[in-house]
């Protein structure tokens, strides 16, 4: 294991791991480090927190939630049940071919116009392979627009006439999204089922909003962090020629593994929320029943305990792996897989172009209620 990187280019303030696992003055738990992290991921008591859950959960008694928002036995089975969806071998025959079809088309636009932003040439392939995987395949034109204004950063201090016209501006963008995405394809499936994520809804009995709501967790998961961490990895490799020279001369192991590494410096979402449903011990103390726990993956991911020496330098080939960016336990990322190989396969054919360079660094917003980050302005030339 060679240091190749000197740190993180993402800055969240003060992340590091600390005391495995302690309160805070506002009454959130909070863990920092990897192995107890892991363990509280792990734990069947609890359920899923933040990320639009408290607004989903007012209707739970007049629909089913999407599975994101869901936990205990019904969760497991819906998990097992699209599982299909996301393994290593139903990526290989389903969607290669697809990514690498994709990924030359937004080569070929770089290419053709001379310079471009990257994190509008990644949301493209991303959103068009999660379109397929999930089944948004008979949108109108200017899905990628579309979702890019839902999923933009609020301004977190907005008030009065500011506050009420953003959030008229976000519903107007999410009833876009459902009539002009998420309509069509359920209508073409209720016509012709599919292999796909919405086909399977539909055989459920699942409703429209059901499956809008669905569309919207995999949209955000699928296509906005995949944008994040291939823009945030080709920056490494932009700004890293030792890194860069690792990725471009290895084969596949050594790609995947520099990008896992990247990933474990990098994950783009910081925190995990949830909810505990009953007390649970984790190392020696014990999170009492209906608190809210804060879990750390960007400190937990820097934990030397398990990262080894230098946690803060990319060093591709760490046991860790990825470490917890893809999550653990119930909610871990079922698209993990796909993630990694559409981003090697556009970054491997993006570095290929020949004069390939940055002409203009981007500039990084953090979300501050999961730590995640949005990354925006890296303009790539040829």
């Amino acid at each position: 294991m060679t240091t190749v990187n000197n740190g993180p280019k993402v800055h969240r303030g003060g992340t590091a791991p600390g005391c495995p696992v302690r309160v805070g003055d506002d009454g959130v738990w909070r863990i920092q480090d990897y192995a107890t992290a892991r363990l509280f991921l792990r734990h069947t008591d609890t359920r899923q927190a933040g990320l639009g859950i408290e607004n989903a959960l007012r209707h739970q008694h007049r629909m089913r939630l999407p599975m994101l928002y869901r936990d205990g036995p019904e969760h497991r089975e819906q998990r097992r049940q699209t599982a299909r969806y996301f393994t290593p071998k139903r990526v290989e025959t389903a969607y290669r071919e697809l990514m690498q079809r994709l990924a030359d088309q937004q080569c070929e636009v770089l290419r053709r116009r001379g310079a471009a932003d990257l994190s509008a040439l990644s949301f493209r392939l991303a959103v068009a392979v999660a379109a397929e995987v999930v089944g948004l395949t008979d949108s109108a034109p200017g899905m990628p627009q579309r979702l890019d204004r839902f999923f933009a950063i609020p301004d977190p201090d907005a008030r009065g006439l500011a506050a009420v016209r953003q959030k008229a501006f976000n519903n107007f963008v999410l009833m876009s999204f459902l009539w002009r995405d998420v309509r069509p394809a359920v209508a073409a499936r209720r016509r012709n089922r599919r292999d796909d994520l919405i086909s399977h809804l539909l055989d459920q009995g699942c409703t429209l909003p059901e499956i809008f709501g669905e569309c919207v967790t995999f949209a955000a998961a699928g296509m906005v962090t995949t944008r994040e961490f291939i823009t945030v990895a080709a920056w490494h490799l932009l700004t890293d020629e030792t890194l860069r020279a690792r990725y471009t001369d290895g084969d596949a192991t050594d790609r995947i593994a520099v990008l896992h590494e990247i990933l474990r410096l990098e994950p783009v979402v910081g925190d995990l929320l949830r909810w505990t449903t009953a007390d649970v011990e984790v190392g020696e103390a014990t999170i009492p029943s209906g608190a809210k726990v804060e879990v750390g993956v960007a400190a937990a991911n820097l934990d030397p305990a398990e990262a080894g020496d230098q946690p803060r330098a990319v060093c591709p080939g760490r046991p860790v792996g990825p470490g917890l960016s893809f999550g653990d336990g119930a909610h871990k990322c079922p698209g993990a897989h796909i993630a990694i190989q559409e981003t090697d396969i556009f970054l491997s054919r993006l570095f290929a172009m020949p004069g390939l360079r940055m002409i203009k660094e981007p500039t990084v917003t953090i979300r501050p209620d999961i730590a995640s980050y949005e990354i925006k302005g890296l303009v790539l030339a040829v």
